[in-house]
């Protein structure tokens, strides 16, 4: 099975009833209809716009940005998928991408440090306001709907304070070598001998496949991963299956926060520079994605690949709708109304899941 796929665990495997074992004997998880559904979506978007405009197959006025855009945020997708997996959200993940932004900008600008050494500093500050996100939780015993948003305003408050402190024209606009081609070079500028990749991928979507990578092999192939799930399925079972549920929640969260992080910098790089708005946008993206892909909000089931496909099909209307003349407005009542879409999909597979374990029992 592929690391990209939910793996439940071996004990929930065993109690599967017989079509289902044979379903994934095949390779198929519950998910996958619903993944070859999107993808049959965004092929017919993709050729109806192209019909339409021709320009939309333009592989630097369209197809690059596109890809680009994507690849930032699929990884804000999977920040929110870390904490839906357990059946929390993060309404901070935004800011936690700004908070993040800011030690890297730090570091770029006031302790002049290399590209990467900078990122690494901006996914341990990350990683590290998520890790205290979810141990707020743990122990006030909040709903992470409150707490989230609580440290939304407190993040909003902070890095406007910094940005106010240490920048003149309220952005970090060091740029460490290596930046600009980060931005703006494709997998055609990177070959092995005679074979180079396609000029229409930008190397941030290697960022992107990276991430998506890991938490794949995390949710499907790590016992972490599956105590993970196991907390948003049912936490009072998994307490009584010995799982340290606190501790799965605070790792959750700091998962979240380090994608963040991530995220605010491929944002970053794409916007040349380090903004104290960086992450102001990420919300309802957050959710498109990981919904629309086929993660419950309720918790206990994830989809990596679907998270990917989620937001395409959402960057591809963006960008179809653009390129055809509709307004911001316009845009932001489309986006509004998918929404709607999506998490009323997921309230119908929740019904339907709950019915099914009632009937089989």
């Amino acid at each position: 099975m592929s690391a990209m796929e939910l793996r439940e665990p071996d004990h929930v495997d065993e109690a599967v009833s017989g079509p289902a074992k044979a379903v994934r004997r095949f390779g198929r998880t519950p998910g996958f209809a619903q993944r070859v559904g999107l993808l049959l979506v965004i092929t017919i978007l993709v050729l109806f716009f192209g019909s339409a405009r021709s320009a939309f197959y333009s592989q630097q006025l369209s197809v690059f940005p596109l890809l680009r855009d994507i690849a930032t945020l699929t990884v804000v997708g999977l920040a929110q998928l870390a904490v839906l997996s357990i059946g929390h959200m993060n309404l901070a993940v935004g800011r936690m991408a700004a908070f993040s932004a800011m030690f890297m900008g730090l570091a770029y600008q006031d302790w002049h440090l290399p590209l990467y050494a900078g990122l690494l500093v901006g996914l341990l500050a990350g990683a590290a306001i998520g890790a205290l996100t979810g141990w707020i939780i743990t122990v006030t015993g909040v709903n992470s709907f409150v707490v989230t948003l609580a440290m939304d305003f407190v993040l909003l408050g902070l890095v406007s304070l910094v940005y106010s402190q240490f920048t003149t024209a309220a952005a970090f606009t060091a740029k460490p070598a290596g930046m600009d081609q980060l931005r703006n070079l494709s997998l055609g500028d990177l070959c092995a001998g005679q074979v180079c990749g396609s000029p229409a991928v930008p190397q941030l979507m290697l960022f992107a496949l990276a991430a998506m990578g890991t938490v794949g092999y995390l949710y499907s192939r790590t016992r972490v991963g599956r105590e993970l799930l196991l907390v948003g399925s049912n936490v009072t079972a998994a307490q009584l299956s010995g799982i340290p549920t606190s501790r799965r929640i605070v790792t959750a969260h700091a998962m979240s926060g380090a994608l963040a992080a991530l995220a605010g910098f491929m944002l970053a790089v794409t916007a040349g520079s380090f903004t104290a708005d960086i992450g102001g946008d990420f919300m309802i993206p957050s959710f498109l994605g990981p919904v629309l892909g086929g993660t419950l909000l309720a918790g206990g089931a994830v989809s990596v690949v679907g998270t990917l496909l989620g937001t395409s099909l959402v960057q591809v209307i963006r960008q179809g709708l653009t390129m055809m003349g509709i307004g911001l407005e316009s845009l932001n009542i489309y986006l509004g109304v998918i929404l709607l879409v999506a998490l009323s999909t997921d309230r119908v597979r929740d019904a339907i899941s709950t019915r099914r374990t009632v009937a089989s029992s």
